[in-house]
């Protein structure tokens, strides 16, 4: 059979030929059938032989029988170790030292052992480990009452006595420490530091010859005895990790390789060990582990197998027939977790090879059935019964002092059936091994360990293990007796090991490997060497060696040798190791050797469900469903982002979670998921990806603050409760007062709602952690908190230097004698601020203790939170029963480049996201810091920071500015209020006055809202006033009101119902607004602007305002938006179903808009002239009804006369009149038509009045009033109608001709007035005052403003209530406004026929002015710039005729951005290029026809008071310099003030206190005195220069600056050869991308200096000193220092490789054809300039390359990876290739096709990570990809991560697509400028995802 399998495959062939040999275990039964001829013992006269083949040693009897080790020897010998023993003897009997290398494992230690018990020898054994020092090899001073003596330590030991030293782990010491024996090795000679000298054995025998014994000790020589030798037992270090042999050390040694044991010999073993195993299964798995043990293996990078450890497992074969080999092999080597895809899949590979595949078929053990203790057996046992495949098997396993519990009784522990397989399995292991448990952190390790040692009544010690603990931690510690006397500890893992404890090693995957090496010897052999020459035995060698010496157990104490317990047994709890990486792939060959593996899996969803409702009895079901649908969804996926956070939702979490929401169960489970998860905190692409997962689980999130009900956040303590919010809490009555913080809080909603948050937490008996950005409050908040409940804190500041120990106890020296002090953490409620600057591995002390309530102390003292437990034992502190922690921490990632604690022990605590306040909320605290400032002043700055922390979140700039920041601002305010906000901002700013784009992108954002950083006073731009002509009484306006009927014509009404079609809901969409504040580099009448997101070639129609919304409406499509005054949104609506556009020419709608008043805020009524359409809709829900007005009329085509070819207008228009739409009711006309319709849209009625003349217009001057304009002749009318239709007269109005006549100029005849069309006519009349003024004389009147082409303006006073002759007033204009735009700019003539539809112009009647918007022709630019002046280029001015002051302004408004192709259309609408309407708050609006919207203040008394204010926040500056006075009271009083003497000569004097108009002195009068009278100005200029001049340079040192740089940038142009022209071609491309490379770069820097962060570098001889070695100082040793070092990475650890990039770029032709649309190429091509940029010089951290995909194919090189272009030629290079290519490709996509194979390609080569990112406009669904495929390719390799770029497609393209790709795995760019901001976004969350 063997035969077979060594033939079948060569890889076990092989192996099975370099096999050499494996000691079995001890426990083997039967010997081997061969003769032990080789070892004989011949017993002779000069005393017993060993000889070992044809090699014999004569045998001395030892001086130390207890230093022989004890039994080793196997049963039966195989070959192979024999052949070793030989070779070891000869070398003995040469005197060499030996060194035996080979695998990890027990193997050689073994071997080792056996010879020193076949040869008798003593042993002294060191583990060497890397905190490993010369004195524990050389010596070691003690103090021993008040002297320090030198203890010799092993080496001298055995050097002096004639021993064996046996070095274990020679690759773990640290370099500079084995070089102190080479001297001994080599010569046996050593100087020691007591003074003596170690001397060979031969020259001190020849020196005894010549001087006697005495002088030799005089002269302290010291011989080395002859037998001393030394066996080293090492790794070979290339392929393990260590520090490689020193070559001095190495050629003084003879090496021999022991390697594992031949197959043969470990068959045979193996068949002893299991006798019930078929022996088939046996060499299976023997040849499984021979194959993974093989050199081919080793080249695949899978650690070796532990063949050492087959013997134990194959005895639970044994027990097990039944047992799944697969599954037992994953115990031994649990390739599932610590290997990667290719890895598996070859071991998987050699396992079916030999058919160990079982897993699926083979039953695993399902559940303990009962524990109780075996009644014959050892007291220490009990018998375990597994159910297993329908049977129940019985067994003993090693059991503690307590008795069993039978499983599943526990009420904390729920078994679940995952849980109780797992706890059977570790049963079984139990029975031979060690274990470990792996498993993510949160998912039970801890509570699994003790449920399975309170089953077998073992008592826990848990130890916490943090990464720089020393081996001595883990065995033994020193410390000082009361008499001074230095000592030794035993750590609790040795106590543990004689009391037959139950050891918990947490955080196994912490610890550095060469410090658990000293383990290894105590977890294979049960035999531990200690410090202080104290050594712990197996406890079957310690029986026999207390027969064979026949010794007492005192006797062999005395001797300090101790028995381990036969119970005693260590389970270590360990995090996965990640595979590939370098620092967390923790579980390497050793560590394999030393345990059984278990791994725990998360628990199934239905089980994860029981476990809660179990611990959570009345937790809302609805949540528990929703919470784990969530979870589960997030662990399916393969996304490491998704990984990432379910790790954050794991098992404890969830029970955290619905523990609280069965206390309050009316929570969002969103807010606690986010709340979990920190997810404001997350980057980016993590928290859209949550949100996303939320949404899919259909889990809601909370509303935004505008819905949710207000609650009451505030707090209030009576009669000893604390109430916040609704939670309350009774207040705490501490001991100790002076303890409770007391700190200034403002209340704000926010902080009261984390408070309220905490206190619930609290109750529930949590420990807190707030996480937030620096300056949020989080210290105020826990200080008030605690104030609130009144509870004494200890604060514990942490920093990089804290260390484990100064964590818990700081040692000090007092009298010779080491006193502990307690520090902080021993408290009542203990506050740890900044927890994220310590190393994680000091913080990770707290999670024992605030997980078990345990914690072991430097000094040995324990915590346990149990008082009775406490009482039981030494040495404990029962902890405070009201202990808690509260734990700051700033938020994890750049900037703050702290530790992650969240990471590492967030799911202990109950996180808290801490955050700057809302808007309203720091508002109002604002206000209390500063109740003096203005509260404009505050909302800028709540403004302007709000949208800083905005900015820093997406990443444009690094630094979170914060609350902290604006209180500083304000109580500079508050105290000096006369300082300008634009000084006091630079307070906070200047930090970054140096770096360029930041300062750019600050100021801009200032601006942006109103804060004029870097204004002048002096930049008041107002528009330039200009006299208007006097008003002039130019007519009378007579009512004709004679009894005449015919002249007093009666119109008759009538009325019906409108019919209502409708309502459809269209959706309503919200945009964000990007407000600008306009006054911030100037004061002009322009306050403020922003662009409405609409399509370029709409064309604005219409402006109406109502209250402080302004409606904007659009007729191309048909679009009505609507927006607030002070506003960061748009809701926009469109109609395009509503009003289809047909062929551009043939239809042109043209909307009008009434806003309607209350009740129907809100709601406005669109109008459609031609086809006289009028629809209501409600902006809120989105509802728009049709408003039928004629019934029967509507079915009439409406197109019936226009033809498009026919150029005039033939269609006559509907009108509507909107004055009265806030009162809710609405006039329409027909132009040329005789009747109006007067729809009452509350009562549904329209009411038609039949006229008896032609309309023209229709002005509604008030209610019941109106004024008819005829057609044709232009004669007015005035229609008076009843208040309410139908009152009297049964509905008739009455209308009267008005006749207009001129003033008569005394000759009989008149200046007759023309009768002229009016453009406005005011609804209201002017105040009093303002007709007054106006008129220039006191009158009060009924009175209106009309506004007509030919005036300025027009007063008529009595019109239209009082019907005497009513006088007009009027401001005459040199020459009338002419129609029409003037010519065109393009095609020279005007083209439009009639007159414009809108006609711009507005009456504020509050602030006495007509605003006009004129075209520039119609403006006297000559009179208002100066000649030498060009006008700027406007869209319109705005005329501003102020009735006040007289005055005419004109204000440029600027051009349009981007203007509507449709340039005729354009011109029907309005004569200028923007539209008008009146604001509420007194001023105007303007939109432009490209969609800007700006705000004008116009009022004469509204600037005074704004440039006031504009003023203040500037901050006057003071001409005079600043003066430095002390005051100090000269004696010489002032005296009574006076004028002084005239100096006859007038020559300037300062001071001197006589002369008069001097500058500067005391009590005379002049500039600048002490106590003068008056100011005297003698003539003589003080000279000031104002400050603008003192901060400027002069000209010349400028333009040499200007020159310098001009000089260098040519030269640079030509050293790389590029034309001027080329540079600048480049700089357009890099300059749209500087902000983003800056910042990209700011984070590639701080990785690389996080990445240096120095260590701590321990025993040195001179740095600060080391708590942990403070009594080595107090005896005197000199390496107690540490200092920071760069730590070198230890060797053997893997090379840091490069993160590997490529990004796809679409050059297809569709980029370059749609490039003018929406410049998609030029952004891709920015986006990769972007990348060749900011990576530049990284290249040794990133490799990239740049790969384009079009219709030619899917690999079209542009940047090769070792090929980067270094400067900007070969930069834009690459950039004229993209765009040529593009040009010139066939069309065609490979989007998908370029994706996978840039997938592959890069999973094939090494790198640290790999990333692809694709930019594409992919139209996919044109091409026929299904987003599904897409989604696959994107996430086909969980090894690379792959992002895709979509440039904004057509329509909703984009965003479908998005919705169905993997959650932050695609971006819409729908405006291209996002793309850089988007690639930024994936760097800095992938780079710091693992940085």
């Amino acid at each position: 059979m063997h035969s077979r399998i060594l033939l079948k495959g060569t890889a076990a062939a092989v192996a099975a030929r370099r096999i050499r040999n494996i000691l079995g275990s001890v426990t083997a039964k039967e010997g081997w059938k061969y003769s032990a001829r080789e070892v004989k013992l011949l017993n002779t006269a000069s005393g017993d032989t060993v000889k070992i083949g044809d090699i014999s040693y004569q045998l001395k009897t030892p001086r130390n029988p207890e230093f022989v080790p004890v039994n080793h020897m196997p049963e039966s010998m195989p070959q192979i170790v024999a052949q070793h023993l030989r070779w070891i003897m000869q070398k003995d009997l040469l005197g060499q030292d030996v060194f035996l290398i080979g695998p990890p494992g027990p193997l050689r230690r073994s071997i080792a052992m056996q010879y020193l018990e076949l040869t008798k020898r003593e042993v002294e054994y060191v583990a060497l480990s890397r905190d490993t020092t010369e004195t524990d090899l050389k010596q070691r001073r003690e103090i021993r009452s008040g002297t320090a003596f030198f203890i010799d330590q092993c080496a001298v030991r055995a050097a002096t006595e004639g021993r064996i030293l046996v070095l274990e782990g020679l690759e773990k010491a640290e370099r500079n420490v084995l070089p102190v024996l080479n001297n001994l090795l080599e010569n046996r000679e050593m100087q020691l530091e007591d003074g003596r000298f170690l001397m060979s054995a031969q020259r001190y025998d020849k020196l005894l010859q010549e001087h006697t014994k005495e002088e030799l000790d005089m002269w302290k020589i010291v011989r080395v005895s002859e037998d001393f030798r030394v066996i080293a037992l090492g790794l070979p270090v290339p392929r393990y990790k260590g520090n490689p042999l020193d070559p001095p050390l190495r050629s003084r040694f003879q090496a021999r390789d022991i390697y594992y044991l031949p197959f043969k010999d470990q068959l045979d073993l193996l068949y002893n060990t299991g006798q019930n195993v078929p022996a088939e299964r046996v060499s299976q798995l023997l040849s499984c582990a021979t194959t993974l043990c093989s050199q081919e293996s080793t080249t695949l990078g899978l650690p070796d197998f532990p063949v050492d450890n087959l013997p134990p497992a194959v005895k639970v074969l044994d027990l097990f027939p039944m047992l799944s080999a697969q599954q037992l092999i994953q115990r031994l080597y649990p390739y599932e977790v610590m290997l990667n895809k290719e890895g598996r899949s070859a071991v998987e590979g050699v396992l079916s090879r030999f058919e160990l595949l079982d897993g699926n078929r083979q039953p695993s053990p399902r559940a303990v059935v009962q524990v109780e203790p075996a009644h014959d057996a050892h007291p220490r046992q009990a018998a375990v019964t597994l159910s297993i495949a329908d049977k129940n098997i019985t067994f003993q396993v090693p059991a503690g002092l307590r008795p069993p519990r039978p499983p599943n009784s526990s009420p904390t522990f729920i078994s679940t059936p995952t849980h109780a397989r797992l706890l059977a399995e570790m049963m079984q292991s139990h029975l031979v091994k060690d274990m470990c448990l792996i498993g993510a952190k949160g998912y039970g390790k801890s509570v699994i360990a003790r449920e399975f040692a309170e089953m077998l009544g073992y008592s826990i010690e848990p130890i916490m293990l943090y990464q720089d603990m020393t081996a001595r931690d883990l065995l033994q510690q020193r410390y000082t007796l009361p008499n001074g006397d230095t000592a030794w500890r035993a750590s609790p893992l040795v106590t543990a090991a004689q009391e037959g404890k139950l050891v918990v090693l947490d955080g196994i995957h912490r610890v550095n490997l060469g410090t658990l090496a000293v383990l290894s010897r105590l977890l294979h052999d049960r035999e531990l060497a200690l410090y202080d020459g104290t050594r712990l035995l197996r406890w079957d060698r310690y029986q026999n060696m207390k027969e064979q010496l026949q010794l007492t157990d005192s006797e062999l104490q005395n001797r300090s040798i101790f028995p381990i317990h036969p119970s005693f047994r260590v389970i270590a709890l360990a995090e996965p190791p990640v595979s590939g990486s370098s620092s967390q792939q923790w579980l390497g060959p050793e560590l394999l050797t030393m345990f059984f593996f278990h791994t725990i899996k998360p628990l199934t969803k239905a089980e994860e469900a029981a476990v809660i409702h179990g611990m959570t009895p009345n937790v809302p079901t609805e949540a528990v469903e929703q919470l784990l649908h969530l979870t589960h969804s997030l662990r399916k996926t393969i996304d490491p982002t998704a990984q990432s956070l379910a790790s954050s939702l794991s098992t404890r979490q969830l029970l955290r979670i619905c523990r609280r929401l069965s206390q309050y169960p009316e929570e969002n489970v969103a807010h606690a998921v986010n709340k979990a998860c920190l997810s404001r905190f997350l980057p980016s692409l993590a928290r859209s990806s949550l949100h996303k997962n939320l949404a899919d689980c259909s889990i809601q999130e909370q509303a935004g603050p505008a819905a949710e009900p207000k609650q009451d956040h505030t707090c209030i303590v009576r009669d000893g409760v604390l109430t916040i919010g609704k939670v309350s809490a009774p207040v705490y009555n501490p001991d100790e007062k002076m303890k409770v913080p007391d700190v200034l809080f403002y209340e704000n909603a926010q902080h009261m709602a984390v408070m309220e948050d905490m206190l619930k937490d609290f109750l529930l008996g949590e420990h807190l952690l707030l996480v937030g950005n620096q300056g949020v409050g989080k210290n105020k908040i826990v200080d008030r908190f605690l104030h609130l409940l009144n509870r004494p804190r200890e604060y514990l500041q942490l920093h990089r230097d804290t260390t484990v120990q100064t964590l818990t106890l700081q040692p000090s020296v007092r009298d010779g004698i080491i006193v502990y002090e307690d520090s902080p953490l021993m408290g009542h409620i203990l506050v740890i601020d900044e927890a994220d600057k310590a190393p994680t591995n000091v913080t990770c002390i707290l999670k024992t203790l605030v997980e078990s309530g345990e914690m072991i102390l430097a000094d040995g003292r324990r915590i346990v939170s149990d008082t009775l437990e406490a009482a039981g034992r030494p040495n404990t502190i029962a902890m405070h029963p009201d202990f808690r922690m509260l734990v700051l921490a700033n938020r994890p990632g750049f900037p703050f480049l702290g530790n992650d604690f969240f990471g590492a022990l967030g799911d202990i605590f109950s996180c808290h996201a801490v955050d700057n306040p809302k808007p309203q909320a720091e508002f109002a605290m604002l206000k209390q810091y500063g109740p003096d400032v203005p509260d404009a002043v505050l909302q800028k700055l709540v403004a302007a920071f709000g949208e800083l922390r905005a900015m820093a979140d997406q990443g444009t700039i690094t630094y979170p500015y914060s609350t902290r920041e604006v209180v500083n601002i304000v109580r500079h305010l508050q105290k000096f209020p006369e300082e300008g906000l634009a000084n006091v901002v630079r307070n906070v700013f200047d930090f970054d006055s140096y770096n360029k784009d930041t300062r750019e992108v600050l100021i801009a954002a200032l601006h942006k809202h109103g804060i004029p950083i870097g204004a002048k006073p002096t930049s008041v731009h107002l528009a330039k006033e200009l006299p208007m002509p006097d008003c002039k009484m130019s007519g009378y306006w007579t009512i004709n009101q004679g009894g005449n009927v015919r002249r007093k014509l009666l119109c008759p009404t009538e009325s019906h119902r409108i019919d209502i079609k409708g309502p459809v809901f269209l959706r309503v969409q919200g945009f964000p607004l990007e407000r600008h504040e306009a006054r911030a580099m100037s004061f002009t009448e322009e306050h403020a602007h922003w662009q409405i997101p609409m399509n370029e070639v709409n064309i604005i129609c219409d402006i109406t305002t109502a209250g402080d919304l302004i409606y904007v409406a659009t007729c191309n499509p048909v679009t009505l938006y609507s927006m607030r005054e002070k506003t960061d949104t748009v809701h926009c609506i469109e109609l395009y179903d509503v009003f289809p556009r047909t062929i551009s020419g043939v239809w042109q709608p043209f909307i009008t808009v009434a806003a309607l008043g209350s009740p129907l805020q809100g709601q406005v009524v669109l109008h459609e002239e031609q086809s006289n359409t009028v629809l209501h809709l409600d902006l809120v829900t989105g509802a728009v009804r049709r408003l039928v007005l004629s019934p029967g009329k509507e079915d009439e085509p409406v197109r019936k006369g226009s033809n498009w070819w026919n150029s005039k207008d033939s269609q006559t228009g509907y009108k509507m009149c909107r004055e009265f739409a806030h009162k809710n009711w609405l006039l329409f006309y027909k132009a040329d038509g005789n009747q109006l319709d007067v729809l009452d849209v509350l009562e549904g009625q329209v009411h038609t009045i039949s006229l008896p003349i032609n309309l023209k217009s229709v002005f509604l001057v008030a209610e019941d009033r109106w004024l008819l304009i005829e057609s044709k002749t232009d004669r007015k009318f005035l229609l008076t109608k009843p208040m309410q239709m139908g009152a009297e007269e049964s509905g008739v109005c009455q209308l009267h001709a008005i006749s207009e006549e001129g003033v008569s100029t005394g000759f009989g005849t008149s200046s007759g007035m023309e009768p002229a069309a009016p453009q406005d006519v005011s609804r209201e009349q002017l105040p009093n005052e303002n007709l007054s003024r106006a008129l220039g004389q006191k009158v009060v009147s009924p009175n209106r403003l009309v506004c007509d082409t030919s005036t300025y303006a027009n007063v008529i006073v009595g019109f239209p209530d009082l019907l005497s002759p009513n006088e007009v007033y009027s401001f005459k204009r040199t020459s009338p406004l002419t129609e029409g735009r003037g010519p065109d700019m393009f095609f020279g003539s005007s083209r439009r026929t009639g007159p414009a539809k809108r006609v711009n112009c507005v009456t504020l009647v509050e602030a006495n002015q007509v605003i006009r918007a004129l075209p520039p022709t119609q403006v006297p630019l000559a009179e208002i710039y100066p000649k030498d002046v060009t006008p700027p280029m406007t869209a319109a001015y705005l005329e501003v005729a102020d009735l006040n002051s007289k005055k005419l302004k004109y204000i440029p408004v600027p051009r349009a951005s981007s203007n509507s192709p449709y340039t005729a259309w354009i011109s029907k609408v309005s004569d200028t290029d923007v539209l008008l309407a009146p604001l509420s708050t007194g001023g105007v609006v303007t939109v432009d026809m490209g969609g800007y919207v700006r705000l004008w203040e116009t009022g004469s008394d509204t600037l005074q008071r704004s440039l006031l204010e504009w003023r203040n926040m500037i901050g006057s500056e003071d001409g005079r310099p600043v003066q430095i006075t002390i005051q100090r009271d000269s004696g010489l009083d002032v005296s009574s003030p006076k004028h002084g003497k005239v100096d006859p000569n007038n020559a300037p004097h300062v001071g001197g206190n006589q002369w008069a108009g001097g500058t500067g002195g005391r009590d005379t009068a002049g500039l600048g005195g002490k106590g003068g009278p008056y100011r005297l100005d003698a003539g003589h200029k003080v000279y000031q220069v104002s400050q603008a001049e003192k901060d400027a340079v002069p000209d010349e040192v400028k333009r040499a600056a200007r020159e310098m740089g001009e000089k260098a940038f040519k030269e640079r142009l030509k050293e790389i050869e590029m034309s001027e022209y080329d540079a600048a071609t480049y700089e357009h491309f890099s300059k749209s991308v500087r902000r983003q490379v800056q910042s990209l770069r700011i984070i590639l820097d701080s990785l690389q200096a996080k990445g240096k962060e120095r260590q701590w570098l321990k025993n040195q001889a001179l740095g600060e000193l080391d708590d942990a070695k403070i009594i080595d100082g107090l005896t005197g040793e000199k390496a107690i220092y540490k200092r920071r070092g760069e730590l070198e990475p230890e060797l053997g650890t893997p090379q840091q490789k490069p993160k590997r990039l490529r990004l796809l770029a679409d050059v297809s032709g569709s980029m370059y054809r749609f490039n003018g649309v929406d410049g998609r190429l030029e952004r891709s091509m920015e986006a990769v300039c972007m990348v060749m940029e900011a990576l530049e010089s990284y290249e040794h951290k990133f490799k990239y390359d740049i790969v384009g995909h079009s219709g030619d194919g899917f690999d079209i090189e542009l940047v090769k990876c070792d090929k980067v272009p270094k400067n900007n030629k070969q930069r834009l290079k690459v950039l004229k290739t993209m765009h040529a290519h593009s040009q010139f490709c066939m069309s065609g996509d490979y989007t998908l096709e370029g994706t996978e194979h840039a997938v592959k390609e890069l999973a094939r080569e090494e790198a640290d990570e790999h990333f692809v990112i694709v930019l594409s406009d992919a139209n996919l669904e044109r091409y026929g990809i299904s987003p599904d495929r897409f989604a696959r390719t994107l996430t086909s390799n969980p090894q690379v991560h792959a992002f895709a770029i979509f440039i904004g497609s057509l329509g909703d393209q984009a965003e479908r697509l998005q919705r169905t790709l993997p959650a932050g795995r695609s971006f819409v760019a729908m405006d291209t400028k996002q793309i850089p901001q988007i690639l930024q976004q994936i760097f800095t969350s992938t780079m710091l995802s693992n940085a």
